[in-house]
């Protein structure tokens, strides 16, 4: 897996700090893993951790974002006003594999406060290992990468 992905960014808010230092040290010895913070459980605006992995994103094709916060909302909203991001909130395997199949996500966002960690670390596993589909999908991803006026 390292081979098909350089660098895994992640990063969350105060309410998904425990969950994304436990998705790290799982993840660790199958990924390049960029913590991008916070460093403690202390109160930070989850944008601004958006930012951090999506900036991250722009600069290195092909790599691979983990959002969490309480709710995962919150850091899908943000993340998806990057025109490069295509950001799924997940909360079943189906929505893991098919986020990745279909439409090419590039972030996966978790809500730790609505799931287990087992199942956070299984979305991960699933998510991470999906390839694109590409074929009939590609124009209807080119399709979500275009601007509206």
């Amino acid at each position: 897996m390292r081979d098909r992905l350089k660098n895994l960014f992640i990063a969350s808010d105060h309410a998904g700090f425990d969950f994304k230092n436990k998705i790290v040290q799982y993840l660790q010895s199958k990924f390049n893993i960029v913590d991008l913070g916070p460093t403690s459980a202390d109160s930070v605006d989850y944008p601004d951790y958006a930012d951090r992995v999506c900036q991250s994103l722009k600069k290195e094709t092909g790599a691979i974002g983990i959002l969490i916060c309480g709710s995962g909302q919150g850091m899908a909203i943000r993340a998806n006003k990057y025109p490069f991001i295509r950001a799924a909130l997940i909360y079943n395997d189906d929505l893991a594999k098919l986020s990745r199949e279909h439409n090419d996500a590039n972030v996966l966002c978790i809500g730790s406060r609505y799931c287990s960690i087992e199942e956070a670390q299984r979305w991960a596993d699933i998510f991470l290992t999906t390839p694109f589909a590409g074929g009939r999908h590609e124009t209807r991803v080119a399709k979500i990468g275009s601007s509206i006026s």
